[in-house]
């Protein structure tokens, strides 16, 4: 991180707009986070009732996100090797091209025509590849913008500026659904896709080693998958991760929009529930700016518990109030143990291998999405709506019980930063005392 050129002597200093850690590389990854999110978070619900609008089910919803998800699990492996071989922001530009051109398709398609299933299948499954080689990618060139003594406040502002934009998408989302239709919330997203990838072709990696070249591809991937085995707090949590994520997924992609629809009167008071989640997030974020607990993995699982929360309010239903204070609820938990994943994360993995170790991360984190949202429509034929969402909230509880009995996951404690190496004593140049 290059610091500010010094001011003239003749002048008053400007004042800082930003912390002295969050350098350029940090502020743009950010800016085009904030950027992506504000779509995204809209697009997801766009889909759901894109399918819906169509005439579809709730099985055809669940079809549909399973096709995201699917090449997402599939090919986040390969995305992590390739992010720890290639320059990282040659990866994440390439991948949101991916995304605009999916997304713009998707919107063209809803706005002009009678999308069929398949179509919408075919177009969410090329953004899911897109994200699945983005991700690994976007966590380890975040990684390599901060030091350890301001990783927990730079993940903490990173995912609230994230997350607060998530707010605004998903309000604005489901209010751009009611009053105009889901296509032009897609096509908000494919522009949203192109302003972030065009932010994040400016990255500077000068500071960044070049990496040696290794074995090959499975090479790479039979390193990040030692590093992932070796760990038992990790692959643990990853695996008590694909059974919450996945039942998440199912009740926010599938049921949620249904329950919504049937319920609580269209998308425009299931976009106000997303964005009270995203509240919460914002305020789980504040908090962590502020909190540094000492056992990471500890407080960050026992956060994980009000996860099961929105399931049971749908299954009631709850009032859309109360729906909103439970989604703001859990919203503050998932930050609380989100900044002490990375946290951890950044602590205990060489920054060589993380693009790698995230892959595993991603990967056994979304593995069991896809079979989870596909099956949630054969799931409310069979046992109802009510009673499976009921079944959501309880596969939230069981696995974050159990990963609890796992010793590094209450032991592993924070660890203060490695002291920055002195500088080499010697004569101070002649002109290192002259302004410049």
């Amino acid at each position: 991180m290059s610091p500010s050129p010094a001011a003239a002597p003749s002048r008053t200093p400007a004042r800082r707009r930003r912390p002295e850690w969050a350098g350029r590389n940090y502020s743009l990854l950010t800016g085009a986070a904030v950027v992506t999110n504000l779509g995204s978070h809209g697009a997801l619900i766009a889909a759901s009732f894109a399918v819906l609008e169509t005439g579809g089910t709730g099985w055809d919803v669940g079809l549909v996100t399973a096709a995201r998800t699917l090449p997402l699990v599939l090919f986040l492996l390969v995305g992590g090797a390739i992010a720890d071989r290639l320059p990282r922001h040659h990866v994440m530009v390439a991948a949101n091209t991916l995304n605009c051109v999916s997304q713009a398709a998707f919107a063209l398609l809803v706005l002009t025509g009678d999308p069929r299933l398949w179509q919408m299948m075919l177009l969410t499954a090329l953004c899911g590849t897109g994200t699945a080689f983005f991700n690994p990618a976007a966590e380890g060139m975040l990684l390599s913008t901060v030091s350890g003594e301001h990783s927990n406040r730079a993940f903490a502002l990173f995912r609230m500026a994230m997350n607060g934009a998530g707010i605004g998408g998903a309000a604005l989302g489901g209010a751009m659904i009611a009053a105009f239709g889901a296509g032009w919330v897609l096509a908000v997203d494919a522009a949203a896709f192109a302003v972030a990838g065009a932010q994040r072709a400016f990255l500077d990696v000068s500071h960044i080693p070049e990496r040696a070249p290794g074995g090959g591809l499975l090479s790479d991937l039979r390193e990040g998958w030692v590093e992932f085995r070796t760990r038992p707090w990790l692959w643990s949590i990853v695996l008590q991760f694909a059974v919450v994520v996945g039942v998440i997924s199912a009740a926010e992609a599938v049921y949620g929009p249904l329950v919504a629809r049937d319920r609580l009167g269209g998308a425009a008071p299931w976009g106000l529930a997303l964005a009270c989640f995203g509240v919460g997030t914002i305020g789980g974020a504040l908090l962590m700016m502020a909190w540094k607990p000492r056992r990471l993995l500890l407080v960050g699982t026992l956060c994980v518990f009000p996860m099961a929360l929105p399931s049971a309010g749908l299954a009631i239903p709850l009032p859309v109030w109360a729906l909103c204070a439970v989604m703001l609820v859990s919203g503050i938990s998932i930050e609380v143990f989100g900044v002490n994943w990375m946290t951890t994360m950044h602590q205990e993995i060489p920054e060589e291998k993380f693009s790698r170790v995230s892959a595993y991360d991603w990967f056994g984190s979304l593995s069991m999405t896809p079979l989870a949202t596909a099956l949630a429509g054969p799931a409310e034929s069979a046992f109802g709506r009510s009673t499976a969402l009921w079944g959501c909230a309880a596969l939230v509880l069981i696995p974050t019980a159990a990963v609890l009995l796992v010793p590094d996951v209450r032991r592993i404690t924070r660890r203060p930063p490695p002291p920055r190496p002195a500088p080499a004593p010697g004569p101070q140049p002649k002109d290192a005392l002259t302004p410049g």
